[in-house]
């Protein structure tokens, strides 16, 4: 197996990785991931309900920061931004985001090398607690949101972004199986929805809201509202061609494909079901 680090510099040589390592922000070019991820859909959904949730805030955690996109775009947001991030290295670790902070002139951002679980800095020091996809790597999940717990000023928000849920097992299974990634590097994980709350209940904090795949494109990000559009097109589409197929001539019947509709609505709803790991995001305030 390959470290997350070489499993990215790996995947950057082959072209048919070559999309994922774009839309993941996986490309050299730190700044150019910077920019294009401040510019995202995602990214920019995230900030309205930053400003919704906590319009006043100004102390933010970025918690697994990754390479450090994020906290830069945050940072030039105006947050007082600090980072952990406990991969040490210059491609996707806290060398690179000391890059780029050098590289914006983002004065007064302290990088932490340290897991979440651990994360040693000041209590009740932060107005906001920002994790994208990171809680589903947690080795111990609650251990995980208790330590973010205690790092939020009273009233604070935590905001986890982009995290994958599974069911049951059996969908963990497949969920790992069909991960790009995990054949080189074996280090995806999941939780279920309850378990992603119950550990934010267990820590003091109020789960205000649970977005789940297809509420927001905060979750299916790089897809795009007219990517779901056509999606719901094609089951318009397929549901209009079953009906036809089942009841033949008493189609022509007046009313007979509203009452068939009513019946079989949810054959025309997307399903989250279908996506392997599917992601969910969270807004939770400490009590």
């Amino acid at each position: 197996m390959r470290t997350w680090e070489e499993t990215i510099r790996y995947i950057r040589t082959l072209p048919e990785y070559a999309e994922l390592v774009e839309k993941a922000y996986f490309e050299e070019d730190l700044a150019a991931n910077v920019e294009r991820f401040r510019k995202s859909e995602e990214f920019l959904q995230t900030l309205k309900l930053l400003r919704q949730y906590s319009p006043g805030a100004k102390s933010l955690l970025d918690i697994g920061s990754g390479n450090g996109i994020s906290a830069i775009a945050l940072a030039l947001e105006g947050y007082e931004v600090t980072v952990s991030e406990p991969d040490p290295s210059d491609t996707v670790g806290a060398g690179a985001i000391r890059q780029l902070q050098a590289q914006y002139d983002i004065a007064g951002m302290k990088v932490y090398e340290q897991f979440a679980e651990d994360i040693d800095v000041e209590k009740a020091s932060f107005d906001i607690v920002y994790v994208r996809q990171a809680m589903h790597h947690a080795y111990d999940l609650r251990q995980f949101i208790a330590n973010l717990a205690t790092l939020l000023k009273p009233g604070g928000f935590l905001f986890t972004i982009r995290d994958h849920v599974i069911y049951d097992e059996d969908d963990k299974e497949r969920f790992l199986r069909e991960h790009p990634l995990q054949k080189f590097y074996g280090g995806e994980n999941a939780f279920t929805s309850a378990e992603y709350r119950e550990a934010m209940e267990a820590a003091g904090l109020a789960v205000l809201q649970e977005l789940s795949y297809y509420d927001s494109i905060i979750n299916y990000f790089p897809m795009t509202h007219a990517d779901i559009e056509k999606q719901k097109e094609t089951k318009r589409l397929q549901f209009r061609s079953a009906f036809n197929t089942r009841v033949g001539a008493m189609r022509a019947i007046p009313g007979l494909f509203a009452v068939y509709k009513r019946k079989n609505r949810h054959l025309l709803e997307l399903n989250e079901k279908d996506i392997a790991g599917r992601m969910y995001s969270y807004i939770a305030q400490k009590k």
